[in-house]
């Protein structure tokens, strides 16, 4: 292998994101055959002593303090951004400029103003063979993957109905601390932004359909929460915990979104089901590696949903792993995540999901909360140039 056949990574933030992006590039290599190999160059964050330490229990070669520097190194090619929102946009464009690929954790920014302006830089770096891309991990779970193809093939007729969930309660407890999550400057928006954008982008996915319009509700349910810094003191929680919205597909189907963080018992039950003229899908994230298919061109007496286990060979992602039967976690689908990424770079091609369609997703974010604040009017979503 040539120099030409590695790239160098550098990568901004390293809790929770920067945890699971570190897995899957030490991992990618390993599992996949890919064109190019990933080197983990370099990891950025603010204190350097933690820093440091991140970066020997992750992998990561050295360790930088400011994202700037990181960018200028000439060992790092690619920049993979995972902190919150606010940090996205300055961050991807001036890497982007100086010709590093990217990429950025979801959603692509907290704003249709800032995603439109990382959307301009992305299209006229991939002009000088620039690439990028936004994490929407979810499209990498092999059924997902199998539903959209499935979709695509016909298998279950025009779609009618989508409906999509995504059920989380890890802050039901009103004396949980505030968090950056929870601050609107930093996060742009709650659970509609971090997890609703999922269930949006799957559906594009999936569909392979854009979102016309919506009528949505948001609701905060506990508007101060205590500082995490021994005082006493609260802060006000500047971010919606639910949202809630009604859509139109431009195939015609109609759908529901669900996002919460207060559905008591639901750990992260991300729910996908797709009701066609010839028969449904069905998909829940705790059992990640199911889909449920019902064939409605089969005979009533024996028709129903069944069961497809996603671990066969000839399923997306599955020749790299176990054998059949053997399932795949959460962390598999950054590294498939990482594996797309890589063939793209290593063949010129264009990833995705791309900035355009992290752009296509704000636009949907960003019209619900234009709905919600205005009695729930009904509210067109601006269609997209898809380059």
């Amino acid at each position: 292998m040539t120099e030409n056949d590695r790239l160098g990574v550098g990568m901004v933030g390293y809790s929770f994101m920067g945890a699971a992006h570190s897995q899957a590039w030490r991992t990618v290599g390993r599992v996949f055959d890919t064109r190019v190999q990933p080197v983990m160059a370099a990891l950025c964050g603010r204190r350097a002593d933690n820093t440091a330490a991140a970066a020997e229990r992750l992998g990561w070669a050295a360790v930088e303090t400011d994202w700037e520097k990181l960018i200028e190194r000439r060992d790092v090619a690619l920049v993979d951004i995972c902190t919150p929102g606010d940090t996205h946009p300055e961050i991807a464009i001036a890497a982007l400029e100086a010709g590093k690929h990217v990429l950025c954790e979801k959603p692509l920014a907290n704003s249709v103003a800032e995603a439109s302006a990382m959307t301009d830089a992305a299209r006229r770096a991939r002009e000088r063979g620039v690439r990028s891309m936004v994490g929407f991990n979810y499209r990498r779970v092999p059924a997902l993957a199998l539903a959209r193809r499935m979709v695509a093939d016909g298998r279950i007729g025009t779609i009618r109905h989508v409906r999509a969930q995504y059920l989380q309660d890890f802050i039901v407890d009103p004396e949980s601390p505030m968090m950056w999550r929870l601050d609107r400057e930093r996060a742009g928006s709650g659970a509609l932004g971090d997890i609703g954008a999922h269930i949006v982008d799957l559906t594009r996915f999936v569909t392979g359909q854009n979102i016309t319009g919506v009528s949505g509700i948001t609701q905060t349910f506990v508007p101060e929460r205590p500082l995490d810094d021994g005082s006493g003191s609260y802060g006000e929680v500047t971010v919606d915990d639910a949202a809630a919205f009604l859509a139109r597909l431009d195939g015609g189907g109609m759908a529901t979104f669900e996002a919460t963080r207060f559905a008591t018992g639901r750990k992260n039950a991300m729910r996908l089901e797709l009701n066609g003229s010839a028969g449904s899908l069905a998909f829940d994230f705790e059992s990640m590696n199911e889909l449920l298919f019902h064939d409605h061109t089969e005979d009533e007496s024996t028709a129903g949903f069944r069961r497809i286990l996603a671990t066969e060979p000839d399923h997306p992602y599955m020749h790299a792993w176990w054998p059949p039967g053997h399932g795949l976690g959460y962390e598999h689908t950054f590294t498939h995540q990482m594996r797309d990424l890589l063939e793209a770079v290593g063949t010129d091609g264009d990833p995705e999901p791309s900035f355009a369609d992290g752009l296509a997703v704000q636009h949907v974010l960003a019209a619900v909360e234009h709905s919600s604040s205005n009695q729930s009017v009904w509210t067109e979503v601006p269609r997209q140039n898809e380059s």
